[in-house]
């Protein structure tokens, strides 16, 4: 991990701040002497948030914000410039799914998704990269996901909305590099699955309780590449350590991996999981927890 000088006095705008990788990385870049501009959908959660970001050593404002929102994610960056004059680094990490087979699934779900997921993405980078551009410099870091490479069934909209977050962080770093702009990054994180409450909070249409796709790893092991990646832009970071292997052999033999990954999917989550009742889980509203 870099050295603690290098996060004084930054500006990170966060988006999906309230759980899971967001509020890691946001506790971790305070600790570190960052300001935290904190979004998600819950007031509540946020307002914790940023007293826990500030006794820990850092500066920090929550914005409740709804990401499918375009006209809140606007407001979100006006208010961030407002307040600190400047943002330095913009990681979208906003995010939800639906399980369950396709047509079972509601159209309104699936639609909710994509927005988060993938326009959610598409609105905060296209006013970061806006930000960027006038400022010549800055660090966006999209949070797309193992599945955004490799894709697996019960997953759909998920899948297709994190393929295009891989695919949006690619367009985007070609254009600036047939500008030879260097001195503004676009990182794409592909988290493979984690123990984190994004399988609790899942809309679930499987009438099994929604499980991770083992293996499953720490969340620190992403929260610690994302803090790191504020000072050292890199392209794609897969995360898990067997996150690499797998995506090399999926190249390798795509196929064979596709089947091998439905195949393990489709066990962990229809044959050993538990009874759970439909939900649309976090989808539509924030956590109550």
């Amino acid at each position: 991990m870099s050295d603690n000088n290098e996060y004084q006095g930054r500006i990170v705008v966060i988006t999906g701040a309230s759980s899971g990788f967001g509020r890691g990385t946001a506790l971790e870049l305070a600790k570190r002497g960052a300001s935290v501009v904190l979004a998600a959908r819950s007031p509540e959660a946020l307002t914790e948030l940023a007293q826990e970001c500030e006794t820990a050593g850092g500066r920090a404002m929550a914005v409740p914000t709804d990401v499918s929102d375009r006209n809140a994610v606007a407001a979100l960056t006006d208010k961030a410039v407002a307040r600190f004059g400047r943002i330095d680094v913009w990681i979208n990490g906003a995010g939800v799914a639906a399980v369950g087979r396709f047509d079972q699934v509601p159209l309104e779900d699936h639609e909710q998704v994509i927005r988060t997921d993938l326009l959610g993405v598409t609105y905060g980078s296209h006013h970061a990269m806006s930000h960027f551009r006038a400022r010549g410099k800055g660090t966006l870091i999209n949070i797309a996901s193992a599945l955004g490479k490799i894709p697996t069934p019960l997953y759909a909209s998920y899948v297709a909305s994190k393929f295009g977050v891989v695919g949006l962080g690619d367009a985007l770093r070609q254009e600036l590099g047939e500008e030879k702009i260097t001195d503004i990054r676009v990182c794409t994180v592909m988290p493979m699955a984690h123990e984190t409450e994004f399988f609790e909070h899942a809309g679930n249409y499987t009438g099994k309780k929604a499980v991770p796709i083992p293996p499953t790893y720490d969340p620190k092991t992403t929260i610690d590449e994302l803090v790191r990646l504020v000072v050292e832009p890199e392209d794609e970071v897969i995360t898990g350590w067997q996150g690499g292997p797998f995506s090399f052999l999926h190249r390798l033999m795509p196929k064979a991996i596709e089947k091998l990954m439905a195949g393990n999917t489709n066990a962990v989550q229809m044959g050993e999981s538990m009874p759970a009742p439909k939900t649309s889980g976090i989808i539509h509203q924030p956590s109550k927890a």
